[in-house]
């Protein structure tokens, strides 16, 4: 059986991301500027913990450019493994065009599930991705939420979608120790996202992730 994928998001420092990995993180996500939502570090914050973050825990960056040149650009400043393209709207062109550009870094295209219509959304992002990742979100709002909300969103969309799709589909969207398990038996994706369940204050919280290593199957990291 596959091992299920733990990321956690919004990595603000090399002491977090040694933290997350310490719990039994699979991969930690860097996030660029957004619009809106927490954890935004810089390109030279997000290059430093990268570097100091080695394989094989994947280094995820959190971009919301949207043009194929911007994204090339991105990831190449950051130095990570894999990117993670928040805005729905980017079109299997540009994910192709950044295969052909960066090799082997994986490409991870978020959708944002509203409604019913996001299975065909999800449809149209896994043309030129590695990964789908759901997640909660108001794409169209005056002020754009790309992620970050905490929110659940309704999960028998996400568990069309993981049945819809022939790429690993990761779920976020308010995960924590307390709805993981339930999660994860409702929609079956390959991995589980998650960042403000696993801070108290803003930090990285050494229990909360245990909590969550716990509720994974993983006892016993710390």
């Amino acid at each position: 059986m596959t091992r299920l994928r733990w990321k956690v998001c919004c990595i603000a420092s090399v002491e977090e991301a040694h933290r997350a990995v310490a719990a039994g993180a699979d991969a930690i996500g860097l996030v660029g500027p957004m619009p809106s939502g927490p954890g935004v570090i810089d390109d030279a914050t997000i290059a430093a913990i990268a570097a100091a973050t080695p394989a094989p825990t994947e280094r995820w960056l959190l971009t919301s450019r949207t043009t194929a040149d911007g994204l090339i650009d991105h990831v190449r400043t950051t130095g990570v493994d894999t990117v993670q393209i928040v805005d729905d709207t980017v079109t299997a062109a540009t994910r192709h065009a950044m295969r052909r550009a960066l090799g082997a870094v994986q490409i991870v295209q978020v959708v944002h599930v509203v409604d019913a219509s996001s299975v065909e959304v999800a449809r149209a992002a896994a043309d030129g991705a590695d990964v789908v990742l759901l997640d909660s979100g108001a794409p169209n709002a005056a002020v754009r939420e790309l992620g970050g909300t905490g929110r659940v969103h309704d999960w028998s969309h996400s568990a069309r979608i993981v049945e819809a799709l022939d790429v690993p589909v990761i779920l976020a969207g308010g995960l924590g120790a307390h709805n993981v398990a339930e999660a994860i038996r409702a929609v079956r994706p390959a991995g589980v996202d998650m960042c403000s369940s696993t801070r108290t204050d803003g930090r990285l919280d050494a229990r909360k992730l245990a909590a969550v290593a716990e509720a994974l199957g993983r006892g016993g990291a710390a």
